[in-house]
Formats: structure tokens, sequence, C-alpha cells
């Protein structure tokens, strides 16, 4: 743990279990329930069973607060929360998700709870592990880590499912859990500045220690934060960096199943093919956050981002979409988007402040998932309504829109003052 190469192995494992539950969610679960007949407005809609990942900030001072130093103060809630999570796959193991609709919903979001919260404690961890210098490998290491959970949970579950059954598949998610649950256990978390060898959980003693902070004065600092110079451009960059592709990617696998693309081959294509591009795209990203600035690093990967999204909307208009585009473009809007996230999680750790790493981490990454989540959970609606090609077409302007007020003088000085926490 105290050189770069273990502390970003450990992060990309902690991410991988945590993308496992929101892997099957964006991917296997849309192509399941079109196949048991549920409206485009409806897979829509079950986006809001990853409402806990929108929610984790109002908990966030608790995890920061309360810890026990001699488990490891983020340890001690990585570790239930990994038990919690595995036990859940091992009950969507026990149950048919093509026929048991309703239980598996219920545990989908049973999962999503666990993950978000978990998320709370590795954020925490790894504004504390990670240096200025490693910002960008190491939110490499995040997203790529969690991209990969998406993957197997995601793309590689539902090719694998036309060859084995359900439950194999969940039960090796929960196996690969418990794995990670077990590295976790054995791995010693580095002490926090000031942490005494006799101190009770939650009673740190040490300067600007965390768990010695009371959740009001993490509450404070946290206010002091989002209003110090700069605050404003930070919050309506992070809100706002997704917007269009939220119209089109919950969309994506439902237009490519309604257009005779069997299912397997969209687990190949938009859940393999398209994650290995997105995992590439977030190494780049992390090396194009060491060579410039983070925001324009921002501005190139969002320039990109756009070309990428145009070309899916155009296969939209295709009557047979050619395969051979479709895995193009699928995997050219993965990379770009990889890119970008990659670049803007960086500026996010960059910008916190390490006093209340995950309170203000964690709320810096719900508004990232608020920002995008109303169009997300509108686009079923949206494509209902207007018609896909429409809703693609809007999400290309969205984002064209934001590319433009990104480069803006107003938003470039106030990224520029928004000095990186000490």
């Amino acid at each position: 743990m105290r050189t770069a190469p273990p502390r970003l192995a450990l992060l990309s494992l902690l991410y991988v279990v945590e993308g496992l539950p929101f892997g099957f969610q964006s991917t296997a679960l849309a192509v399941l329930l079109r196949d048991h007949g549920v409206s485009l407005a409806g897979i829509g809609l079950a986006g809001m069973l990853a409402v806990p990942w929108s929610l984790k900030a109002l908990w966030a001072p608790l995890v920061d607060r309360h810890g026990s130093e001699r488990i490891g103060r983020r340890k001690s809630w990585i570790l239930p929360m990994q038990t919690l999570l595995a036990g859940a796959m091992v009950a969507v193991g026990l149950l048919r998700p093509e026929d048991e609709l309703t239980p598996l919903l219920l545990l989908v979001l049973a999962m999503n709870l666990v993950a978000a919260t978990m998320d709370i404690a590795v954020d925490g961890l790894a504004v504390e592990i990670l240096g200025p210098t490693e910002l960008g490998l190491g939110n490499a290491a995040q997203v790529v880590g969690y991209k990969v959970g998406m993957l197997l949970g995601g793309g590689v579950l539902l090719w694998a499912s036309a060859r084995l059954e359900w439950r194999t598949l969940f039960f090796a998610m929960a196996a690969l859990v418990t794995g990670a649950m077990i590295v976790t256990a054995v791995v010693r978390e580095p002490r926090r500045e000031g942490a005494g060898e006799g101190e009770g959980e939650g009673e740190g003693e040490g300067e600007g220690g965390a768990a010695r902070r009371s959740v009001a004065d993490v509450l404070g600092t946290l206010r002091d934060a989002m209003r110090a110079p700069g605050a404003r451009a930070l919050l309506f960059t992070i809100a706002a960096y997704k917007l269009g592709e939220a119209l089109i990617e919950p969309m994506w696998s439902p237009f490519l199943r309604d257009h005779g693309v069997p299912r397997e081959t969209i687990g190949l294509y938009v859940g393999t093919f398209g994650m290995v591009a997105s995992i590439l795209g977030s190494l780049s990203g992390g090396l194009l956050a060491t060579r410039v600035t983070l925001p324009r690093a921002l501005a190139v990967a969002s320039a990109f981002r756009v070309v990428a999204l145009a070309g899916q909307a155009a296969i939209a208009w295709q009557s047979t979409p050619s395969h051979v585009l479709v895995a193009v473009s699928t995997c050219a809007e993965h990379f770009f988007s990889g890119v970008l996230t990659t670049v803007m999680f960086a500026l996010m750790m960059s910008r916190t402040d390490r006093r209340i790493g995950a309170t203000h981490y964690t709320l810096l990454a719900t508004i990232e998932v608020l920002g995008k989540a109303p169009l997300s959970l509108a686009s079923g609606i949206v494509a209902d309504t207007l018609g896909i090609r429409t809703g693609f077409a809007i999400g290309v302007a969205l984002s064209l829109a934001y590319v433009v007020l990104l480069v803006s003088g107003p938003i470039q000085r106030g990224l520029a003052r928004s000095e990186p926490a000490r």
C-alpha cells in the first residue's frame, strides 16, 4: 500500500465489484425487459433502480464520521457491503430472471444500495491514498475497474446467458465478490495522519482527522467548499457533461433489439466490444489527464464524444443497421465516453477537500449522477413520443451545446479559479 501499483490494484479491484450490479442493470436487464414486452418508456424508467447512487450523499457524512481504526476506517464499511452484495447475487442466482421479474428488480435495487454505500467508503479511501501526481492514473484505475465490473455483469453475462444458466453466472459473480472481500480483509489500510494507536471507533484525535469531526462539522466544511471560488462553474461542468449521452445510451440496446439484432450479439457488441473500448478510453483519459490541464482535457474529450454520438444517431436512420457500423460506432462512442469520464473524475478528485474526502467527493459524484438522471429516465418517453431518431438527434445537439459552453470564457475562468483542495 506504500507504492502506487499496489494502491491502484486494490482500488481497481474494489471498483470492479461495484460495477457488477450496474453492468447487469444497464445492459442485460434492458434486453431482458424488452424480451418480456416492456415498453421503451418502462425500460427508461427502470433506471430508477439506480436511485441509491443519486441519494448516497445523504448518508455519506455518516460513512465519513464513523468507522473502526482497528479494522480500517474505510474497510469497516467496505467489508460488510461486500458480504451483502455477494449474498444478494446468490439470491438472484436462486431465481429465474427470465420468469420472476419483480423479485429480480427488488434485488437489483438492493444491490445498487449496497454498492453505492460501498462506493462512498472506496472513494474516501482513494482521496486519502492518491497523491496529486497520481490522480490521472488513479482515476483511470477507478473508472477502468468499474467498467470491468460492468463488462462482467453486463455484456459477458448477457453473451454467456445463451450458453450457461443464470444461476451459474450469478454464483460466479458472487464468488468474485467473495474473493475481493478476502483480498480487502488481508490488505492493511493506511492509517490516516494523526490517528493514534489507541483510538476507538470513530474517535480519531489527529488534526483534521475526519473521524473526530462531528457530522455538523463535516457538513459545515462541505458548505464552505461548495461556496469556494469557481464552485458554480465546477458544478455546471459536472452536472451537464453527459446530458446528450443520457438520451442515447439507454435506448441504444432496445433500438438494436427492435431491428432484429440477437441479444447475444448485442451483448457482444455493446456489453463486450463496447466496454473493452470504454476501458481503453479510460486508460487513454488517464494519460491525457497527466499531459494537459484537466479543463483542456475535458474540452478535447467532449468534442470527440460529440462525433461518436453523431455516428450512432446516423445509424438510427438505417432501416436495417449494418452490424459492422453498429460495432464501430458503439466502440467509438464507448471509447471517447471512457476518455471523458476518467478526465471528469480526475477533475472532481482534484477539487475535493481531503478533510471530508468521502463526503465531498460523494456529493460531486452525486451531482454527476443527478445531472444525467432526468434525461436518462425520460429517454424511453422521448423515444416513444418523438421517435428514437429524434431522441438521438436531441442528444447530439445537447452534447454539442455543452462543448460550446465548456470552452466559453466564464466556464474556463471558473474552472481555473476552483483551486485543487489542499
